[in-house]
Formats: C-alpha cells, sequence, structure tokens
C-alpha cells in the first residue's frame, strides 16, 4: 500500500454510490479500496507506471 495518501473527491449519484457501497461491503471491501484497485488498473491498462508519472511529459495533469 502507497504510504502517503491524497483525497480525491467525485460527484456521483446517490443510487449508484449506494449500490456501490453495498456490492463493497458484499466483497468485504470498502469503497476507497475499490476506487484504488480501479485507479491501478486504469493506469495500467494505459501503460502509466504511476511512480513516474510526474515525470512524464505525456501524462497530462
Amino acid at each position: 500500500m502507497e504510504s502517503k495518501t491524497a483525497r480525491l473527491t467525485i460527484l456521483i449519484d446517490p443510487d449508484k454510490k449506494k449500490a456501490f457501497e453495498a456490492l463493497c461491503a458484499s466483497q468485504d471491501l470498502n469503497s476507497s479500496q475499490v476506487v484504488r484497485q480501479l485507479i491501478r488498473d486504469y493506469l495500467l491498462k494505459h501503460g502509466i507506471d504511476y511512480g513516474k508519472a510526474i515525470n512524464n511529459p505525456n501524462v497530462k495533469a
């Protein structure tokens, strides 16, 4: 797990949030764990080494 954290705030439809949290709970996970995994998977899918993304000119902030 990462040693430092940063906050990411998103807006989501309340019904989707409720369904997402229920699904996460049914898998004994919390929503933050699942979102972090989704982000890691998305970065990997696009070939981004998130440890080096800050110095990559092809990654737009």
